[in-house]
């Protein structure tokens, strides 16, 4: 197994490496980065080339050994549940690799990971229902989402269109977006079925909460 280890950082400008799984993460944090000018961190998402769970852990381990502050991986859960949904008897569930590798990255206090449940379009429900609904795809949310973000459609020319981006969009909800978030408590391991949505350890890091977090 991998191992990622701590190192001294130098003393510059913070800079988070977010490794993902897909376009609609890599989309809506480009656009934060873009739209919040006071935000001195680098951002810089990373899809790994293979997206099984595997390879997404092996980035973030090389990732954490390299000059960021912080490491995040954002994990879609119903991405994994359909790989350990495709993965024939006899081999190892990708679900038990992501809790052990879940739980081997929390010795590491320069890695974060966020687990979304079913995806991230779920976050962006949250900006606007206060719901602890279980979606079971995400296609699922994003008709949902339909009804309250006019035209949604999961493509780079809406996510990332000038003046009227996806961060824009949810940017006057975000408070909302991060409570409602932060209600619906952490991961658990034992229940792959309970709605979840972690975003908040992303706005609310050391780095982030001055901006992000209005409570003194």
């Amino acid at each position: 197994m991998r191992k990622s280890t701590e190192r001294k950082r130098p003393k510059t400008n913070p800079a988070f490496a977010i490794v993902v799984d897909g376009e609609t993460e890599v989309w809506y944090l480009r656009m934060l980065k873009r739209n919040e000018p006071k935000i001195r961190v680098t951002i810089k998402p990373e899809i790994p080339d293979k997206k099984s769970i595997k390879e997404q852990y092996n980035l973030v381990c090389d990732l954490s050994n390299k000059e960021f502050t912080k490491v995040f991986w954002i994990i879609d859960l119903d991405s994994v549940i359909k790989e350990d949904n495709e993965t024939p008897k006899g081999k190892e569930s990708p679900l038990k690799i992501f809790k052990k590798y879940r739980a081997e990255l929390k010795a590491n206090p320069n890695i974060v990971v966020i687990v979304n449940n079913p995806c991230l379009e779920f976050w962006f429900l949250l900006h606007f229902k206060k719901t602890s609904k279980y979606y079971g795809s995400c296609s699922s949310v994003e008709k949902e989402l339909k009804n309250y973000l006019d035209k949604y459609e999961k493509t780079q020319k809406f996510f990332t269109k000038q003046d009227n981006d996806i961060y824009l969009k949810l940017k006057p909800k975000l408070q909302v977006a991060i409570e409602n978030a932060k209600a619906l408590g952490s991961y658990d391991e034992e229940n792959s079925k309970k709605a979840m949505c972690e975003m908040e350890l992303l706005f609310l890091s050391d780095e982030l909460k001055k901006l992000f977090d209005p409570k003194p």
